[in-house]
C-alpha cells in the first residue's frame, strides 16, 4: 500500500531535505493512529532502526498510564484540527523502544497528502533542558523567561515549517538569545563564587577569635576549677557564652543568606500581635546585651496586631536590636518603638551608639560592607543587607537615620496590604 505522505516528500526534493535534516523529530500518523513516517532524528530519539517505526500505533511511544486517554484526544484532533502544542502547563513523557521514559515537548500539526488526512507531531527530546533548569535553579523571573522562550521557539517552528530559509534566521536569532542566558548564568555563578571566597575570608577571621577565646577560658576554668576560684569561673563560662553567641550570629546570617540566595524563603501572612512579639524578642536578645544596657518598648499607636509574616519581622528585629547592643555602650538604652501612619505600620528600633560616618551611609545595605568606625567590632557586614531583603519580601522598606558618636534609628515601614 503506497504511504501517500512518505510519496509527497519523494517528490519534493526540498521539502525532504527539511524534513530528513530537522534538529526536532517529526513523526507522521494517519486517521487511525498508525505511523505513517518519521525523520531520523525521531527514530534516533526513541531507539528504532530507519523505518521500524512505520506502522506501529503511536500510542506505542506513550508511557502506558498516557495510553488509554490518548485515543480520545487524538479522535477530537482529527475532527477538529488546529496547530498547537500539547500538554499545556503539564509535563510530558514518552517512552523509547528499551521502555525508558524521557521528556519531550510535542507541538502538532496537519497536512493533506493525496486526498488523505495527515496528523504531523513535531517532537523535541527535552531531557537535557529538565536537567540544566534543576541544575541551575534560578529566580522565579528567570524561569519565567526561559519559559516563555522555549514557547516562542515552538511556536517560531510550527508556523515556519514551510519556510526553511525564515526558519534559519529565527534560529540564528534563538542561539543569540540563548547565548545572553548563558552569559547570565554564567554571571550569577560568578556572584556565588565571590560569595564562596568572602565567606571563607570572613569565615576564617570571625571564627579564630572566638574559638581562641572559648579555648583559653576553658583552659583557665579547669585550672580555677582545680584551685577553687568560683568567681573567676563564672567570669570566663561568659566569656564562653559571649564567643558561642557572636559565632551563632554569624552563622545565621549566613544561613540566612543562602537561603534568600536560593528563594526557599516563603511569605506565610498571619495575624500577627506586635505587643507580644516585642516582648518575645526583648526577652530572646537579653542574653546578649552589654552590660546596663535595656531595651525600651513603646507603643505610639493603640492597634497591635499587623498582618504580616511574623517569623521574618521576628528576624528583622532580632538582627536591628543585636545591632543596636553591639554598636552602643555599656549602659546605654535601646528604644523599640510602633507607631502608625496612613499608609504603612512602623517600626523604629534606636539607638545610643557610635552611628554611621556620613560618607558610609550609601553603602550600608550592600552585602559585606562595614562602616569605617566598626572595624575593632566583630561582624560580618551581612546584617542589614539580610534585612534590607526581608523588608523587600514584605513588600516594606527599611531606612535610616544617625549621627556619629550619637547614634542611629532604623524604620521598617510595613503597609497594611501585602
Amino acid at each position: 500500500m503506497n504511504n501517500p505522505f512518505k510519496l509527497s516528500v519523494v517528490s519534493s526534493d526540498a521539502f525532504r531535505e527539511i524534513f530528513q535534516s530537522m534538529s526536532e523529530g517529526i513523526i507522521a500518523v494517519d486517521k487511525e493512529g498508525k505511523i505513517l513516517v518519521a525523520n531520523p532524528i525521531a527514530e534516533d530519539m526513541f531507539g528504532y532502526e530507519k523505518d521500524e517505526l512505520n506502522g506501529k500505533e503511536m500510542e506505542t511511544l506513550l508511557p502506558e498510564r498516557y495510553r488509554s486517554k490518548h485515543y480520545s484526544f487524538r479522535d477530537q484532533f482529527n475532527n477538529h484540527p488546529v496547530p498547537r502544542r500539547m500538554g499545556m502547563g503539564r509535563d510530558l513523557s514518552a517512552i523509547k523502544k528499551n521502555k525508558t521514559e524521557f521528556p519531550v515537548e510535542i507541538s502538532l500539526s496537519y497536512s493533506q497528502a493525496g486526498g488523505t488526512f495527515i496528523a504531523i507531531a513535531f517532537i523535541t527530546d527535552i531531557t537535557q533542558r529538565k536537567r540544566a533548569e534543576e541544575a541551575l535553579r534560578q529566580s522565579e523571573e528567570q524561569l519565567i523567561v526561559y519559559a516563555a522562550e522555549l514557547e516562542r521557539k515552538v511556536e517560531a517552528r510550527t508556523k515556519d515549517l514551510n519556510a526553511s530559509i525564515e526558519k534559519l534566521e529565527r534560529e540564528v536569532a534563538d542561539r543569540k538569545r540563548a547565548e545572553e542566558e548563558v552569559k547570565k548564568a554564567l554571571e550569577k555563578e560568578r556572584e556565588l563564587n565571590e560569595l564562596k571566597t568572602r565567606f571563607v575570608s570572613i569565615a576564617s577571621h570571625e571564627f579564630r577569635t572566638p574559638l581562641s577565646t572559648i579555648l583559653s577560658s576553658i583552659s583557665l576554668v579547669e585550672q580555677y576549677n582545680q584551685k577553687g576560684i568560683p568567681d573567676k569561673i563564672e567570669k570566663h563560662t561568659q566569656r564562653v557564652r559571649s564567643s558561642v553567641n557572636h559565632l551563632t550570629g554569624i552563622l545565621n546570617d549566613f544561613l540566612s543568606l543562602g537561603k534568600l540566595e536560593e528563594g526557599k524563603l516563603d511569605v506565610t501572612i498571619e495575624d500577627t500581635d506586635i505587643d507580644e512579639l516585642f516582648n518575645e524578642v526583648k526577652e530572646e536578645i537579653k542574653l546578649q546585651l552589654k552590660d546596663g544596657q535595656e531595651i525600651i518598648i513603646e507603643f505610639k499607636t493603640n492597634d497591635r496586631n499587623l498582618l504580616t509574616d511574623r517569623r521574618i519581622l521576628r528576624n528583622i528585629l532580632l538582627n536591628l536590636l543585636s545591632n543596636a547592643s553591639k554598636y552602643s555602650d555599656p549602659g546605654k538604652v535601646i528604644h523599640l518603638i510602633s507607631e502608625k501612619t496612613n499608609r504603612s505600620f512602623d517600626i523604629m528600633v534606636s539607638d545610643e551608639g557610635i552611628g554611621i560616618p556620613d560618607e558610609d551611609k550609601k553603602h550600608m545595605f550592600d552585602r559585606f560592607f562595614r562602616a569605617s568606625n566598626a572595624s575593632n567590632i566583630p561582624g560580618t557586614g551581612l546584617g542589614l543587607n539580610i534585612v534590607k531583603r526581608y523588608a523587600d519580601l514584605l513588600n516594606g522598606t527599611i531606612k535610616f537615620s544617625s549621627n556619629p558618636k550619637k547614634g542611629s534609628t532604623f524604620t521598617l515601614s510595613i503597609p497594611y496590604s501585602l
